[in-house]
Formats: C-alpha cells, structure tokens, sequence
C-alpha cells in the first residue's frame, strides 16, 4: 500500500470538494479549482476528510494511488493557502518590474526589455527591482511559470549571472587561468 495514498486528507473550514463523475472540483477562499482523475481511482469524499483508495494490486492502480491522492492534496492546499514561488535576478542592471498591467517587465541585459504577459490565475509582485514573487492557487502552475521566466536567462556557471530560484545553489566554475607557454 502507497504510504502517501494511503493517508487521508483533512479538509479544512471553508472548503467544499464534490465529485462528478471523473473530476474533483475544489472550492475555498482564494478560488475553485478542478482535476480529471482516473474513472479507476476511487474517492471518497467523507464529512471532514477525503480518503483515496484503490481496487486491486495492479501496477496501474498503484501508480495512480499515490498521484491522485497529492493532486487532490494540492489542489486543497492551494485554495486554502495558495502557492508562491521567488525568483532572483542576478546581474549588473538586471530588473524586474510588475507594475505594468497585465506584463512583468524584465531587463535581462539584452538590448531589448522583455514584457512576459501575465497568465490567468497568477499574480507577480516585486518586493524589490531584483525579486520576482509568483503566486497562484494552482502548483502546476506557478511552478510552469517560474520555470518559464528562469528559461529567459538561465543561471551561468562562471559570474552567477540569470535568474534563479531563491533557495537555488548556483555552482561556480573557475575562470581561464592563465597557463604557461612551453
């Protein structure tokens, strides 16, 4: 038995979750969210938990145990708390601003500014010019797009220039050391 399937998951006040047929919808305080599970994965949505389970000992069943049981975990989490991701910007005149609307503008040190268009659901906020926050009540989501704005300039190994997750270790190579001519 999948030790993470196994457990239940609490639902907390303010939460409602219904079923039908194939999808769980997921309504708090910060939004609804929906997710279409597996018609073999069985669900059992009691008073004040939800308890996942499954019908045989098959290998397909013991992969979706665990899977359903985190994306109907996440999604709880995720209208009760929501979910937040922070991005640093490294670099001499790197910056970042989310004041413009429905753009986050970047300054990546292209000749060019970068206007990366707010998707449906996320917020950025820019505590400072170098800090980008990423928040949503959906995981999948803001973790797409985290990784979507860090793909715009990706970490380099020699000056720890780019963006970059803030609890990410940027491992550092030396330079080109001058050698000695034969």
């Amino acid at each position: 038995m999948s030790n993470i399937g196994k457990q239940p998951i609490p639902i907390p006040d303010g939460v409602e979750i219904t079923r039908m047929d194939n999808e769980i919808f997921v309504k708090g305080k910060l939004g609804e969210l929906s997710q279409i599970i597996d018609s073999e994965a069985n669900v059992a949505i009691e008073e004040n938990e939800v308890v996942v389970t499954r019908s045989s000992d098959e290998k397909r069943q013991r992969e979706l145990h665990g899977l359903t049981r985190v994306l109907i975990a996440n999604m709880v989490e995720g209208v009760t708390n929501g979910y937040q991701k922070e991005l640093n910007l490294v670099g001499v005149g790197y910056s970042a601003d989310a004041s413009k609307g429905n753009f986050l503008l970047l300054n990546l040190g292209f000749s060019h500014p970068i206007y990366y268009e707010k998707p449906e659901g996320i917020t950025f906020e820019t505590p400072n010019s170098n800090t980008v926050l990423i928040k949503g009540i959906n995981k999948q989501e803001v973790g797409q797009v985290a990784a979507n704005i860090r793909e715009l300039r990706k970490p380099e190994p020699y000056k720890g220039k780019g963006i970059k997750y803030s609890d990410e270790y940027v491992r550092r190579k030396a330079g080109k050391s001058i050698g000695a001519v034969a």
